[in-house]
């Protein structure tokens, strides 16, 4: 993943597509500050990190803009926000995040709320970078229900 990010960076700037290009140094930059912030290696986990993080802020700016009415800023940031997914695996359909959830109630079989901590603490490792973990998150509440 990590070096299909360089290719591409270098592709952009030889198609002169400013804003995907814009979009891959973004990244780029973000993990260079993570990984000396936090002392990671650079590999495809903390791209995933970094690239789940940057969707999420910008799909957060969308609700923003919407309701400010700025249908252009909305436009620009749901094209970012397409460009920024083609640098994580593949996501699991609704009914396969539905199915993963499934199996980890019966491994794990909650009890309470108490127990939102050990499946999210399971769900976050079978299904983070592959599922929109709020959407897992409030799938779980309404189960411990």
């Amino acid at each position: 993943m990590v070096e299909k990010l360089q290719k591409d960076m270098i592709d952009a700037m030889k198609a002169h597509e400013k804003e995907k290009l814009t979009v891959i140094r973004m990244i780029k930059a973000a993990m260079t500050q993570e990984r000396i912030d936090h002392k990671r290696e650079e590999n495809d986990e903390l791209l995933v990190d970094v690239v789940n993080k940057q969707i999420k802020m910008r799909k957060d700016s969308i609700t923003e803009f919407e309701k400010g009415g700025r249908q252009d800023l909305v436009d620009k940031t749901q094209a970012e926000i397409d460009i920024l997914m083609n640098y994580l695996p593949e996501q699991f359909s609704h009914e396969k995040v539905l199915q993963i959830i499934d199996e980890i109630f019966s491994q794990i079989k909650p009890q309470s709320q108490k127990d939102m901590g050990k499946v999210m603490g399971v769900a976050q490792a079978k299904l983070k970078g592959r599922a929109d973990m709020k959407e897992v998150s409030s799938i779980i509440k309404e189960r411990l229900q």
